[in-house]
């Protein structure tokens, strides 16, 4: 196989990636637009980002599957269309009910696109580039999120919403160009479709990927790391820089940006830490979750405004947790056989995105209960919602340290092999 052809399908797939990115964040920027537009509150417009990580994750299973049966190529045509009909019907919405269908469209296209690029990285890369490449995906795909940032905010002063929109939606198009002439699911065939199954099958295969112990590993280290970033990112970072730590909003916004770089940095090292340690995977988890819980620790507890280094620090840490949840998936790709492989990463993808979903709902129902009535937070508000964070860790450690002595004991480290695509696990560390 040409390496050149091998890097070719992944660039395409990674600039699908990038684009659901890119149509999942094309809203942090627009929020004063939307809430003019369609008359909404600050809880309506969060209902945005709420609304498409519960549709993000309620549909990861299903599209595991679908993934397995029909494959990625055909899987991502569909995902272009959906976000792109998605974005058209976002330009065009006049009401509230109206953007939030649409956003449910965005949410469903991308929910179709994370695995399916992770599929055929499998598919095409040697066992032993896997795991860097498949952090390299996860990590250079963030790169939607700044392209959503300046184009966007430009594109909405100079065009307007619609044609700002409008043109986002285009380049679905264009990409859908590039995938059906480029991308095939495997270097000797355009199309790897799994067997067809009936509802009874497809269950018991899915219980199969359930039952293994490493896909519960899988589930809970992605459970246990992506949330803080996510918090920080999606939604409460900003309001907790400006109102809590009294920081400008220029300060604030250099912090989410330093956040997103911060995870382009972590992914090759995480990748390629985890391709020669495969035994220690769960480890690394472990660190990258107390480093978290630590570096917030002292800035919860900081006496009064914590000084910008240390706020510099927080986000250069809490960066490495969404790189660390894709130690999950490679749990997932070495503890079930090939035609899995899918369907169990949709079972672990849901553990992040409920984690995310958890946090940000919980942060906002204890600022309110914390100031009823006020259209701002206090400082002290901030710190007691945000230590939620570690009632989730908590479990999430919990979990982890138990699965991980279950798939010590199903699989002893001689059973390890370096490079299998089937069961090398995790095995007492040395």
């Amino acid at each position: 196989m040409s390496v050149s052809r091998r890097h070719l399908v992944w660039s395409v797939g990674l600039l699908l990636y990038g684009l659901a990115v890119f149509h999942r964040s094309s809203l942090a920027v627009a929020g004063l637009a939307a809430s003019e537009r369609f008359g909404i509150s600050a809880s309506q417009l969060a209902s945005f980002t709420m609304l498409q990580l519960l549709v993000y994750a309620s549909m990861q299973i299903p599209v595991g599957l679908m993934v397995d049966r029909f494959g990625s190529r055909t899987v991502l045509t569909s995902a272009v269309i959906v976000v792109s009909l998605g974005q058209t019907a976002f330009a065009l919405a006049e009401s509230y009910p109206v953007a939030l269908g649409a956003r449910v469209l965005v949410g469903a296209g991308d929910a179709m696109t994370f695995i399916c690029v992770l599929r055929l990285v499998t598919s095409w890369f040697p066992a032993r580039q896997i795991p860097l490449v498949s952090q390299l995906t996860g990590n250079l795909g963030q790169l939607g999120a700044l392209a959503a940032a300046a184009p966007m905010t430009w594109a909405l002063g100079e065009l307007g919403w619609t044609r700002a929109y409008l043109a986002s939606a285009v380049v679905g198009a264009v990409a859908l160009v590039a995938l059906r002439l480029v991308l095939h699911d495997a270097p000797d065939r355009a199309h790897l479709r799994g067997v067809p199954m009936t509802a009874r099958a497809l269950a018991a295969s899915l219980g199969a990927s359930w039952s293994q112990p490493g896909t519960r590993l899988g589930l809970w280290i992605h459970f246990s790391t992506p949330f803080s970033p996510a918090l920080l990112g999606l939604l409460w970072g900003f309001p907790f820089f400006v109102a809590a730590e009294h920081r400008s909003e220029a300060v604030a916004g250099a912090l989410i940006s330093l956040l997103v770089l911060t995870n382009l940095g972590y992914g090759p090292l995480l990748g390629w830490l985890v391709g020669r340690h495969p035994w220690h995977r769960s480890t690394v988890t472990l660190v990258i979750v107390g480093a978290m819980a630590s570096t917030w620790a002292v800035v919860l507890l900081w006496p009064g405004d914590a000084p910008l280094w240390l706020l510099v620090v927080l986000v250069l840490v809490v960066g490495a947790g969404g790189p660390g949840s894709m130690v999950g998936f490679d749990v997932a790709r070495t503890s079930n056989p090939g035609h899995r492989t899918a369907s169990a990463s949709g079972i672990i993808n849901v553990g992040g995105f409920t984690s995310s979903l958890i946090v940000i709902v919980a942060v906002g129902i204890l600022l309110d209960l914390q100031t009823p009535g006020e259209s701002s937070y206090s400082p002290q508000a901030f710190r007691w919602a945000l230590a939620f964070q570690y009632l989730l860790w908590g479990l999430g450690v919990v979990q982890v340290l138990r699965w991980r002595r279950r798939v010590r004991q199903a699989v002893g480290r001689d059973q390890v092999e370096a490079g299998s695509t089937m069961v090398a696990v995790e095995s007492t560390p040395a």
